[in-house]
């Protein structure tokens, strides 16, 4: 059976208040991700600027995970990912809003 690869596509918005250090700081700590056992892959990325009507510029940092299938995903957001949960309890202050895209790799991609 083939697997699947499953995309978790992660847009945050940061608090207005935050210090270019403090910003500085998370999107580190948004690359430590890439320690997790189950992800297979990151980009970290900020906004474009694409001044665009379809181009949402509104949000601060978007983390994109790439796992092998759906199952590592899964084991990814339970509490036994330590990487995860360390990050979400060390950053968890810093945003004000997070939005996710979840998808599945398209057939014949």
């Amino acid at each position: 059976m083939k697997t699947v690869m499953f995309h978790h596509c992660v847009h945050f918005w940061l608090r207005d208040d935050l210090t270019d250090a403090q910003r500085r700081a998370f999107i580190a700590g948004v690359k430590q991700i890439a320690e997790s056992p189950n992800v297979q892959s990151i980009r970290v990325g900020t906004p474009a600027g694409t001044p665009r009507p379809v181009v949402d510029n509104s949000w601060s940092v978007q983390l994109l995970c790439i796992f092998v299938d759906k199952a590592a995903h899964d084991r990814y957001q339970s509490p036994d990912d330590a990487v995860h949960q360390r990050f979400i309890d060390t950053f968890k202050s810093n945003w004000t809003k997070v939005l996710i895209y979840d998808s599945l790799e398209a057939p014949g991609s």
